[in-house]
């Protein structure tokens, strides 16, 4: 089968793989589109020590050919989103049984687009913040894949105030779309803001932008952690400071869920699927790439030139 294999030399190719067999609890996907998403980044950078040659992408969407030991065989020719380790550009993957989402109702490109962003987005809004009626909420990276679908949560979570903070002015547009109330450039936060507070934080910046974000926080707000998007280096956070106002700095790892609790996973998931199939929840899929060309794909998503989410076609 054809797949993109990332070489020790760093290079990204089109090449002739075996084709991968499903072992227990797994089931084997016939590709149709696969989405980019921010570990294809990490992996790129080296950020993840994963062993090359490696086929990246790390979520795929099409029909269940063969299933492993313990998978029913009715799943087979379900169509479906998988959320991946790996292998996700290439014509057939593996994937967990628990974390391929069925996707009856919804087109390939668009179960592709769902990816790792939608379950994250739906988390981060329902689950990790716990957005309630009435809160105030600031999004960074307001116009990429997590962020065009937090704007979109939040507000269906009570949100009454919504505010996004995107990289640069092309993108102000395409977060206002997304259910942005405000938006502004990187360049403009924090002063735009006067001396507003925000009942949540959604943060995947890091650095400074952290340290800002805090300064941000109402009292009981809450801020969530999931990214490093500008630096990896840490920043010191006073839990005292913290307990004084009642504010809590909270994580989320959709990576690490995948391997501890994958049901858990699975069914925010579920949920998040079932509302993109009747239209609650819109994926803005705005670009689109031909295998050849993965390695442009992840660059320009690296490079801040794509926003909404962005596609692979493979099969």
């Amino acid at each position: 089968m054809r797949a993109v294999v990332l070489d020790a030399d760093d290079r990204f190719r089109v090449e002739e793989v075996p084709e991968p067999v499903p072992g227990p609890g797994q089931v084997a996907i016939r590709v149709d589109y696969a989405g980019v998403q921010y570990g294809d980044v990490l992996v790129r950078a080296g950020h993840f020590p994963i062993p090359r040659p490696f086929v990246p992408g790390f979520e795929a969407a099409g029909e269940i050919v063969a299933v492993g030991e313990d998978v029913p065989g009715s799943r087979v020719g379900e169509r479906v989103t998988a959320l991946i380790g790996g292998g996700g550009f290439g014509e057939v993957v593996i994937a967990p049984s628990v974390l391929a989402i069925a996707a009856p109702h919804v087109d390939p490109r668009t179960a592709a687009g769902f990816g790792w962003v939608t379950p994250t987005a739906y988390d981060l809004i329902n689950t990790v913040a716990r957005v309630r009626t009435g809160d105030s909420v600031l999004i960074h990276a307001a116009a990429g894949g997590v962020g065009s679908l937090a704007g979109q949560f939040a507000p269906a979570a009570g949100a009454r105030r919504l505010v996004g903070v995107v990289g640069n002015p092309d993108q102000v547009e395409h977060a206002r779309r997304s259910g942005y109330q405000e938006v502004l450039v990187r360049a403009e936060f924090p002063d735009a803001l006067g001396d507003e507070r925000f009942d949540v934080i959604l943060d995947p910046i890091g650095g400074q932008t952290r340290l800002a974000n805090l300064a941000r926080l109402a009292p009981h707000g809450r801020i969530v952690v999931y990214g490093n998007i500008a630096t990896f280096e840490p920043v010191t956070v006073s839990a005292n400071d913290l307990l004084m106002q009642g504010q809590s700095l909270l994580t989320y790892n959709s990576n690490l869920a995948s391997q501890t609790d994958p049901q858990r996973l699975a069914d925010s998931a579920t949920r998040a699927m079932a509302l993109v199939a009747d239209g609650s929840v819109r994926i803005d899929i705005t670009a689109e790439y031909d295998l050849a060309d993965v390695e442009t794909a992840i660059a320009d998503l690296a490079g801040g030139a794509t926003h909404g989410k962005s596609i692979v076609r493979v099969g």
